[in-house]
């Protein structure tokens, strides 16, 4: 293992972060936006619906391999920067933002299975496995629009912590999940600031 290995996530994790950071927070700002996009009653309402719900069950896989690759490869060790509190936090912050992945794609998709009409998965029906019983699926949606609105507010602290310690602690942090490419284009000057400090 090199030692850019024991301070960084692997590339794999890395590319899994980014990708998938951006196709769930369009995937919620898609799901906020149903209302507007196809009114209930209209007639683009069901394909609009299960437009949304397809992207979820597509992410909802890419979560699980993004979760079994986390566990089968552990993350770097902390920065030697981070007080053993600002450890802890990170790692709760990190598993509630884990527990929402799951839950959102889940929930989306057990309420799906409690209505007649279950899941047409891009234009393909998948008959429901559950009965029709509206007090089901309105409970399990429901937790799937909490778990958005907590998972949104999760990510907004993420990133207002990533880019506080890039910009205020200068502590290496944010370096650990950056892209390889990313990182390069920033080494010359990384490298010129070191040269002109005493």
């Amino acid at each position: 293992m090199t030692a850019e290995r024991r301070t960084r996530y692997d590339p794999v994790a890395v590319a899994l972060h980014w990708a998938l950071g951006v196709a769930l927070l369009a995937q919620i700002a898609f799901g906020f936006a149903l209302d507007t996009i196809a009114p209930r009653g209209t007639p683009a309402r069901s394909d609009v619906i299960n437009l949304h719900k397809s992207c979820g069950i597509v992410l909802g896989l890419l979560i699980a391999l993004r979760l079994a690759w986390r566990l089968r490869h552990p993350p770097p060790a902390w920065s030697a920067a981070l007080s053993t509190l600002h450890q802890r936090a990170a790692t709760v912050g990190h598993r509630a933002l884990y527990a929402c992945m799951l839950l959102m794609p889940l929930s989306g998709y057990v309420a799906s299975n409690f209505s007649r009409r279950g899941v047409r998965f891009f234009g393909h029906a998948w008959a429901p496995w559950g009965p029709d019983l509206p007090a089901v699926y309105g409970f399990f949606n429901g937790v799937h629009v909490v778990t958005a609105f907590v998972f949104a507010a999760l990510v907004l602290g993420h990133v207002a912590f990533a880019v506080w310690h890039a910009a205020v602690r200068r502590d290496g942090v944010l370096e650990r999940m950056w892209p390889r490419a990313v990182r390069a284009a920033h080494a010359p000057r990384a490298l010129d600031a070191a040269a002109r400090s005493p």
